[in-house]
């Protein structure tokens, strides 16, 4: 963590030091507005935190609850998740606090009697060798509150504004705030009544009953329910030999997905409720708790459950739907309206994926608005959002109806006992969230020059590797450093040469010190040299051996009202007494050196040979607004 660039902290390091908007912010939600976001959500929490980063946009969020979420829905956090809380500044304790999924057990028929079910397959679990994440087991409220903390400690100082719901909106056509939105009162003493507000952009982030979609004339696409089950939070006292293991049983009574929660003692356990008819019309939804608590009973034969307290349950039918466009921008104008998470995917629980998938909408959609808000990028950088994630939906709605039906096989269409876990192994890399890659684009260049950095796969998440901190000698993972500031990383990976020798990287960084680099074609008047772009490199040398006196003052800028040198910027890939590891091989990254461009959401924009400036140059000159503005 850094800090103290902008003047000694005594306080709160990571309430970061408030502007623009964030000084002296109305507490009542104003009539116009840059973002208005609907919903306070997974995707609706982490889009407030990253618009908190750009301090010039007007963003606020409303809530129809008139306060936080306490307890229920989504739990499962897959490690692409861990990986995003990492950026935005939590993962170790949210870590801390939750339960981490070490094995994932799985129970069938007993094959001498089948009324009775026995362990099958114990498998270890798949995030131990996909990524330094765990997958982890947390209640989304808390997820909820420590996006909310981000987001009121960013710069913008955002904070929900509980106790309004969403009515209707229209898009005007011409109009400096063409969206209308009519909200209404939910609490408090102006309850029930309604008002109208204008924004630039609005995004619903309001679940699978969505207002906005419904508002924007787009449709869910798809399967509707086909099978019901019932999900309850409990405390119990049980003989059942896996209680605190992850666990999916097949039995002759039914199915159910086992899921240990935080805190040692609290556990999830979604039951089948079995096929839903025809003309059911959601009666399953009113499922008691009792029969649930039967049917768990029945199902886990011979093993007994005593269920003491049930802090939260409910009953959900299964549909896999994908809304047809996430956006409202097929009308011959760029999109004003945007769609997220459940309001534009609807799937199973028990994948884990619902929460986790919904995230990255947000943080897709987040900087881009932020981007071009804040005069960064063009308009048109908009478009790419309905563009790279609708088929990560697609993707998911495709993985999850495999997964649904084989949790809800009978025990008679069961010809593999070991079918499930074997499934479940092999399509690790998707749940895990890693499998997600966007097409070239604007913002994704095309892989003319992958083999200089294999590991680093174009359109897929950066994949971060130990590094030694040249400064301090400190073993680091290098991606973890990149925060959620709505900020490019260029990474340069040295060739041979050792700092200050003349080499394709001293020639690399004097072009990024020149008027035609990015950095100052695309640096707004004013703001810090790495205001926009976090430039990094990594030598080959150990770190012992690399003096940084002699490194480009490109990678030692001075940043923030006092001009402080940051010391941060330059690695060394050699091993060390603190990592084994070389990023260089550990990754696949050429020892002739290259350029590795990441988005602000940790994707992979580009990989370019250190001589290649031209294509570097023209490949920002798509993404962002030149600034003409030469660095000093």
């Amino acid at each position: 963590m850094q800090f103290h660039h902008h003047g000694y902290v005594s306080g709160e390091p990571r309430a970061q030091q408030a502007a623009g908007v964030g000084i002296d912010r109305p507490a009542e939600l104003p009539d116009a507005m840059d973002v208005l976001i609907v919903g306070s959500g997974p995707a609706g929490m982490l889009l407030a935190a990253q618009l908190s980063q750009f301090p010039t946009v007007s963003t606020r969020i409303i809530e129809r609850r008139d306060g936080r979420l306490e307890l229920g829905q989504a739990d499962g956090i897959q490690p692409r998740s861990v990986e995003t809380f990492q950026a935005f500044g939590f993962a170790e304790r949210i870590v801390a606090e939750a339960y981490n999924i070490a094995y994932m057990n799985f129970w069938n028929p007993d094959p001498d009697n089948p009324d009775q079910i026995v362990r099958t397959a114990r498998t270890e679990d798949y995030a131990f060798k996909i990524s330094e994440f765990p997958h982890l087991i947390v209640n989304q409220a808390r997820v909820l509150d420590y996006f909310a903390e981000a987001a009121r400690f960013g710069p913008g100082r955002i904070e929900p504004d509980y106790g309004l719901e969403f009515v209707s909106l229209r898009v005007l056509e011409s109009d400096t705030h063409p969206v209308e939105v009519r909200v209404r009162y939910t609490a408090g003493p102006r309850s029930g009544e309604e008002r109208t507000v204008r924004a630039k952009y609005v995004v619903g982030c309001d679940g699978a009953r969505s207002g906005v979609r419904e508002a924007i004339g787009r449709t869910h696409v798809g399967d509707h329910a086909a099978h019901a089950w019932g999900v309850m939070d409990v405390l119990v006292n049980t003989d059942f030999p896996d209680w605190r293991t992850k666990c999916a049983i097949n039995s002759r009574a039914g199915n159910i997905l086992h899921i240990p929660r935080e805190g040692g003692y609290l556990s999830r356990m979604y039951i089948d409720l079995g096929e839903v008819a025809a003309d059911d019309n959601h009666r399953v939804r009113h499922t008691p708790i009792d029969e649930i608590i039967r049917r768990a009973n029945e199902i886990l034969n011979p093993y007994t459950l005593d269920v003491k307290q049930v802090a939260w349950h409910s009953v959900y039918e299964v549909g896999h739907r994908v809304t047809d466009r996430f956006d409202d921008g097929d009308r011959g104008r760029a999109p004003r309206v945007f769609l997220t998470g459940d309001a534009c995917h609807t799937h199973s629980a028990k994948a884990g994926q619902g929460m986790n998938v919904s995230m990255q909408d947000g943080f897709n959609i987040g900087w881009k608005l932020g981007h071009v808000l804040s005069g960064i990028a063009p308009e048109s950088l908009l478009e790419t959002y309905s563009a790279e994630r609708q088929p990560v939906a697609q993707q998911l709605i495709d993985f999850d109806r495999e997964w649904s039906s084989l949790m809800a096989r009978k025990p008679e269409d069961i010809t593999d006992s070991q079918e499930l876990a074997t499934f479940y192994l092999g399509t690790a890399e998707f749940p895990s969230g890693f499998m997600t890659q966007y097409s070239p684009s604007m913002i994704v260049g095309p892989d003319d020059h992958q083999q200089l950095a294999a590991g680093f796969p174009l359109g897929k998440r950066f994949k971060s590797s130990e590094v030694v901190r040249v400064c301090d000698g400190n073993a680091v993972h290098l991606g973890h450093h990149a925060r959620a500031d709505g900020r490019w990383r260029i990474y340069a990976f040295a060739d041979a040469s050792e700092a200050g020798a003349d080499s394709s990287l001293a020639a690399w960084a004097e072009f990024m010190s020149t008027d035609d680099s990015p950095l100052a074609r695309h640096t707004p008047a004013g703001a810090d040299v790495d205001a926009v772009f976090d430039v990094k490199v990594i030598y080959q040398q150990s770190h012992t051996d690399v003096d940084i006196t002699r490194v480009p003052s490109l990678f030692l800028p001075r940043t923030g009202p006092l001009a402080l040198t940051d010391w941060e910027k330059v690695y060394a890939a050699a091993p060390s007494a603190w990592t084994s590891t070389d990023i260089f091989e550990e990754r696949s990254v050429s020892r002739g050196g290259a350029v590795v461009v990441v988005r602000p959401d940790q994707y992979v924009a580009a990989v370019l040979p250190l001589d290649a400036t031209d294509e570097l140059a023209n490949f920002f000159a798509r993404a962002l607004v030149d600034q003409s503005v030469a660095v000093g």
